[in-house]
Formats: C-alpha cells, sequence, structure tokens
C-alpha cells in the first residue's frame, strides 16, 4: 500500500486525519494521538475553526515540525489578494508554525477573480509561508483555468468515496501531476452499511471503512483525510495502509458508483459530469 506521494519535491502522506467539525480538546487530543500513531499528515482549515488546537496537538505530540504534512485553507469570502495574505498570516499563527505544507482555496468564489486568488497564495507560497499551494471543490474545467495561472499547483481536494464517481478530475489531475485529496472519503459513515464493502472486508478481517481507505490511497495520485475522533478511530483508519486489494476487489468497489454527492453547499461549483 503507498504510504506516500511524492510532488515537487514535496513527500506527502497518503492518508491523514481530518479535522473538521473537531472542536477545542478534542481536536487537539486526536492530533497528538493521530501523531503518535504513526500520522504525519494533518488537515485543517481556517473555517473549522481549530488551527490553535491543531497545533497545540502538533506541540504537544512532540514529533518534529519538519515531520509533519499540514495543511489549511483559505476561505471563499477571503480570497481576494489581501485576504488570502491576512489568512495565511492568521493560519501561521494560530498553528504556531513558520510554513504549512499546503495552502489551498477552500471553495471558489465567482464573485473574486480566480486569478487573483491564485496568484496570491502563490506570493504566500515563494514567501516561504507554504510549501505548496492548490485548491480545494475545484471541477476539472476550473483547474485547468487555474494551473493556466499558475501551473506549479499541487492539489485538489475534493469530495471523493465509492458512492461519487471522481474520473474525471482524477484523469486531468493525473495529466497535469497533481493529486487528489479525499474529504468525506467513507460517505459521512454509509460506507458502513455497504454489502459489496462488508463483504470484502470480511475476506481481509477488515471493516468497510477500512476497506474503502484502502481502496482510494491504493489510487495513483490520491491521498485521503478522514476525520476520527476517538483514538480507537484514528487507530484503525490507520490500520488501512496494510490493506491491499486486489484488482477484482478494486473493480467492485468501483461499480458503486452512483454520483451521490453529500456536501452541496448553495455555492458549490458547477460539478464535473
Amino acid at each position: 500500500m503507498p504510504r506516500h506521494l511524492s510532488i515537487h519535491g514535496v513527500v506527502v502522506p497518503t492518508l491523514g486525519l481530518g479535522t473538521y467539525k473537531l472542536r477545542g480538546s478534542d481536536a487537539e487530543t486526536a492530533v497528538r494521538n493521530a501523531l503518535d500513531i504513526g500520522y504525519r499528515h494533518i488537515d485543517t482549515a481556517q473555517m473549522y475553526g481549530n488551527e490553535e488546537e491543531v497545533g497545540r496537538g502538533l506541540k504537544a505530540s512532540g514529533v518534529a515540525r519538519d515531520d509533519v504534512f499540514v495543511t489549511t485553507k483559505v476561505w471563499r469570502d477571503d480570497l481576494d489578494a489581501a485576504g488570502v495574505h491576512r489568512v495565511a498570516d492568521e493560519s501561521l499563527r494560530k498553528l504556531d508554525t513558520d510554513y504549512v505544507d499546503l495552502l489551498l482555496m477552500h471553495w471558489p468564489n465567482a464573485d473574486i477573480p480566480l486569478e487573483e486568488t491564485i496568484r496570491a497564495l502563490a506570493d504566500v507560497r515563494d514567501a516561504g509561508k507554504a510549501r505548496l499551494i492548490g485548491v480545494s471543490n475545484t471541477p476539472s474545467e476550473m483547474l485547468e483555468r487555474a494551473l493556466e495561472i499558475e501551473p506549479t499547483l499541487a492539489c485538489d481536494q475534493v469530495e471523493y468515496h465509492p458512492f461519487l464517481s471522481q474520473d474525471t478530475l482524477l484523469e486531468a489531475v493525473r495529466a497535469r501531476g497533481l493529486f487528489l485529496t479525499a474529504y468525506s472519503p467513507i460517505a459521512q459513515g454509509a460506507v458502513v452499511e455497504d454489502a459489496t464493502l462488508q463483504a470484502i472486508g470480511d475476506a481481509h478481517g477488515a471493516t468497510p471503512v477500512q476497506v474503502t481507505l484502502a481502496w482510494l490511497i491504493q489510487q495513483d495520485r490520491v491521498a485521503a483525510v478522514p476525520k476520527a475522533t476517538s483514538r480507537a478511530h484514528i487507530e484503525a483508519n490507520f490500520a488501512a495502509l496494510d490493506l491491499t486489494l486486489s484488482a477484482d476487489e478494486v473493480a467492485q468497489i468501483d461499480a458503486l458508483a452512483r454520483s451521490q454527492r453529500l456536501v452541496q453547499p448553495g455555492f458549490a461549483p458547477d460539478w464535473d459530469a
């Protein structure tokens, strides 16, 4: 099972801890537990309201900062140049770090020119405050426009799980040498009830969640950031790294796609078909 991928000279662990909706001591403890278990990829965002707690968890873990891949994101209301720079500095202060490994545009905003946002992200990176930059919740056509502005974008983070195909975006990501990070990778828990995933899990002595995470990170240029709160769930997710699926099992999971999109706010872009 691939534990890392590489882009622009930066190593990215393929399995990370998502922290959406983790607040206060829960966020700090989850990050500390994840790093103790062996995770080296932590995902947060300005909008999550937990960057300070994530930063405390990083410090409390005792793991060297350079050994952890940290992602944060700029919310859609702050995508003008001044906003991107202000939020990036705020995030660094809250995370108590000199840089993040990946800084993303969280959601596109049609009222703010994409070129302004992407160039501001590139300026933050060039100032040494981010090692990589990218986008999130961005369909393939918009991603291509962003890459025309800044060819060295690294990532598109989107909802991706067995019930939602991202074939069009994956084709674009791979063709341009980026990677895709899957959020909501277990379909907000829905994978647990799926008979196909249960059967594959039974064959491996694994859970449907572990099967799903293995399916994701076994794919070329894909990382996943499942959220978990308890140490037991964080540890169980990490065990997916030790699970290898056969080509037939992968095909069975691929066949589950049914355009079941779970994250669809009113400001979402026009998704790929």
